[in-house]
């Protein structure tokens, strides 16, 4: 039985995706290694949002080389975006690489390794992998794709270059996979899209979806990322508000605070369009954490534009923020474009957004303390003995004593200290004021 091991990089599709690779692979007789060392094939299931990515996987790809060397049997092979971003010239870029395989060409993987060198990345506007079961690793969160690739064509994304236009997996085979996901016990599953609010299957609309899996047993919890804003229409903010299993938490990304610099992004959205749905959203769902994304240095922004990106921040008070400087990506059409802000001054200003976002965090955080709060056990904390750690509702990031709980459990912590990105349980008899 011929053995693989891969490695992820990027984005929790990115995750779902090698988790049914594993599964596919599995099926057609290869037995997964959670080491380079003893494997026949090497996968690397890879991200092409930005260059630093990039970098890091080509360096990767020269280490693992080692294996051919000792071992020339041995396939080493780039899955994912990067692989559909860079097809022209990957195998001439990288001799020791032995087969590219884009986001929809996995199906064809066991029988394209029985023979010579190759690239597969057409796209395919029909694949969904709906058939396909993942193999799904330890623990409590299952990931689960209920759409593939992107129509918005954002200036500065080259996601539906790389994963093709929209395609829903139909309702039956997504709630199969929370069925199948409840009985393997699992507690939480995350819907993933690249537009996952823009799903939708002949009459299921993405709200209709979310009541459906609401109905579950089993599943404890409901989330779902990344929604773009023009999709959240009011029946899904219905669904979020009535359906119980839905976490009160969601990713909302804006990406800029400036008009001008969302038409040249091309969003679809204005700044007082994303406010006024922040204000429904949270008028529907009392509490809800927000997250987003943000850019920085994006090609004509002044700064004018920037400090209004940080007034939009502080308006709507964020509880977590995945914060980037712009990064040129070929085949976008922002790439054509000139950049107009200096590196430095692109350090600059993404030091500052990340110190008014920690400084936001950590006082939302802090508000907590005093507070009970339920939390999904994931596993041991990190830098505590005999403590546990896991996800509240809102998905914060909670740490406390065991007390006998385990991996899977629910368990009501009180919130007795907090950082920007932790809240820390109550010791047992401590006092919390």
């Amino acid at each position: 039985m011929p053995k693989v091991y891969i490695e992820t990089y990027g984005c929790q599709m990115n995750v779902a995706d090698t988790e049914l690779i594993r599964g596919h692979l599995s099926r057609s007789g290869f037995s997964a290694v959670s080491e380079p060392e003893t494997a026949d094939v090497i996968l690397l299931n890879t991200c092409a949002i930005r260059e630093h990515a990039e970098e890091r996987i080509f360096g990767r790809l020269g280490a693992l080389s080692k294996h051919k060397n000792r071992r020339p049997h041995v396939q080493i092979g780039l899955a994912g975006c990067m692989a559909q971003h860079f097809r022209d010239n990957l195998l001439d870029k990288t001799p020791h690489l032995d087969f590219v395989a884009g986001p929809d060409a996995y199906r064809k993987l066991p029988e394209l390794l029985a023979g010579d060198p190759f690239v597969d990345v057409r796209l395919d506007k029909e694949e969904t992998y709906a058939d396909v079961q993942p193999e799904r690793g330890e623990g409590v969160r299952a990931w689960i794709t209920i759409m593939r690739g992107c129509d918005k064509f954002c200036t500065f994304c080259i996601v539906p270059y790389v994963r093709g236009r929209e395609r829903s997996l139909p309702p039956d085979a997504v709630l199969e996979q929370v069925r199948e996901a409840a009985a393997s016990g699992y507690r939480e599953v995350v819907f993933l899209g690249q537009t996952v609010n823009a799903y939708r299957h002949g009459d299921t609309d993405f709200a209709m979806l979310l009541r459906a899996a609401n109905e579950v047993p089993g599943i404890e919890r409901i989330r779902f990322t990344s929604p773009h804003p023009s999709d959240m229409t009011e029946s899904a903010i219905d669904a979020m508000a009535e359906c119980e299993k839905v976490c009160p938490q969601l990713h909302l990304p804006l990406q800029s605070g400036s008009d001008a610099v969302l038409n040249r992004m091309e969003r679809g959205y204005s700044v007082a369009e994303y406010l006024a749905l922040v204000d429904r959203l949270r008028a529907a769902v009392p509490g809800i954490a927000l997250s987003t994304d943000m850019i920085v240095g994006f090609p004509g922004e002044s700064a004018g534009d920037f400090e209004r990106s940080l007034e939009v921040m502080r308006r709507v008070g964020y509880d977590s923020a995945f914060m980037f400087k712009y990064s040129s990506r070929s085949h976008t059409k922002a790439g054509k474009w000139q950049e107009t802000v200096a590196e430095e001054d692109k350090g600059e200003r993404l030091q500052a957004m990340i110190a008014l976002q920690e400084e936001t965090a950590a006082s939302i955080n802090r508000a907590a303390v005093g507070t009970e709060v339920e939390v999904l056990v994931e596993g041991p904390a990190r830098r505590r003995d005999d403590w546990l750690a896991g996800k509240t509702a809102h998905f914060k990031t909670a740490v406390f004593p065991a007390n006998g709980f385990a991996v899977g459990d629910t368990a009501a912590v009180r919130v007795a200290d907090a950082t920007a990105h932790t809240l820390i349980g109550a010791a047992s008899g401590e006092d919390v004021r």
